[in-house]
């Protein structure tokens, strides 16, 4: 399935009160596509939340995924799941969510751009590119070359999938990201740590589009 990637907007944990209401906010800004993501939630809480989630996004068309969590996807009816590398593995998750669900799966290394079963992914997430505060990462940061030389790599597998970049990207770097080679973001703390969700899913957007917009000229 083709997936837009251009501004992912990642939601869930303590830190976010009403997510429903926040990844409404980012969608109406122009965010593309929005993950779940809560590592300390009960099952029967992420499916709440989720099914919260799906239900607000409804309108705006916009797809919802689960991170990890194949399971809470089928519950609450999601549009797919997120897989890091320590997940559950994308043939299995395909196998139980069918040809239509959105699996996304995360690339840190060369070994996993090498390993990574394309025709079963629809986008891949590089990262982190930068430091994060927002996910305990004990992998070193793979910088603006090194996600530059992963997407190639992926490219090189399979020229048509997209690929986004995640970890400690904003306004500031978010143009520097699509040089490298990403074609979306994928952000946190730049869409919800604070207020005025809709406004900085605006800014952002237009500062992704414009990056892609100048890379096709």
């Amino acid at each position: 399935m083709k997936v837009d990637i251009r501004l992912y907007g990642i939601v869930g944990g303590s830190g976010h009160n009403d997510p429903a209401a926040l990844a409404a906010a980012a969608v109406r800004g122009g965010a593309t596509l929005i993950q779940y993501r809560d590592k300390h939630a009960s099952t029967r809480q992420m499916i709440d939340t989720a099914t919260a989630l799906k239900s607000a996004l409804a309108r705006f068309g916009a797809p919802l995924l689960i991170n990890d969590r194949v399971d809470v996807a089928l519950a609450a009816g999601a549009d797919g799941v997120h897989l890091g590398q320590e997940d559950m593995p994308v043939e299995i998750a395909r196998r139980l969510l069918g040809p239509d669900a959105i699996i996304g799966l995360t690339i840190k290394n060369d070994l996993h751009v090498t390993q990574a079963p394309m025709d079963a992914i629809d986008y891949a997430a590089v990262g982190g590119v930068f430091v994060t505060t927002s996910k305990d990462n004990p992998d070193p940061p793979v910088g603006l070359s090194g996600l530059a030389r992963l997407a190639v790599g992926l490219k090189a597998r399979r020229g048509d999938l997209p690929v986004c970049a995640i970890a400690g990207i904003d306004e500031a770097n978010a143009s520097q990201v699509i040089e490298a080679g990403a074609g979306g973001v994928s952000v946190i703390s730049a869409l919800f740590a604070g207020a005025e969700t809709e406004a900085r899913a605006q800014r952002l957007r237009r500062i992704v589009d414009e990056a892609l917009n100048e890379e096709r000229t």
